[in-house]
């Protein structure tokens, strides 16, 4: 069976919660065309780049796969029926990555302290007259 790693964007107005169901029903589709799900991580609710289909934000979700390619066609084809998904991006790989995504590992590290900001105060340089140009 081949590795794939597999995105999707939900529409901004579902449910986190609608989210991990639409997820669990790609897992079953998967299972029942005899591959497996190996990791799931939901991004949650992020800006997009520009509007697809009027929506600006979209739910993130990462799937880590290993499945023959007919269970991951039949998925895909669900996914475009369903009206939920703005998009998706199946990429095949040689392995599947252990622990963490990049994106996971980033919120570990936004989460923590904050305190590397230097005062403004200097902004200007100490002068606070007004330019004339």
């Amino acid at each position: 069976m081949a590795l794939y790693e597999h995105i999707f964007l939900a529409r901004q107005d579902v449910s986190a919660q609608q989210v991990e169901e639409l997820t669990n029903s790609l897992t079953e589709v998967l299972v029942a065309g005899g591959g497996k799900v190996t990791k799931n991580e939901y991004w949650g609710l992020k800006s997009l780049s520009y509007r697809i289909r009027k929506n600006r934000k979209a739910h993130y979700s990462l799937l880590n796969i290993d499945a023959p390619s007919a269970a991951v066609a039949e998925m895909e084809r669900q996914m475009r029926i369903n009206e939920d998904i703005l998009r998706f991006l199946t990429v095949r790989v040689d392995e599947l990555e252990e622990g963490p995504s990049a994106m996971m590992q980033k919120r570990d590290r936004d989460d923590g302290d904050r305190g590397g900001r230097p005062d403004r105060g200097d902004r200007f340089g100490g002068d606070r007259r007004p330019r004339r140009f």
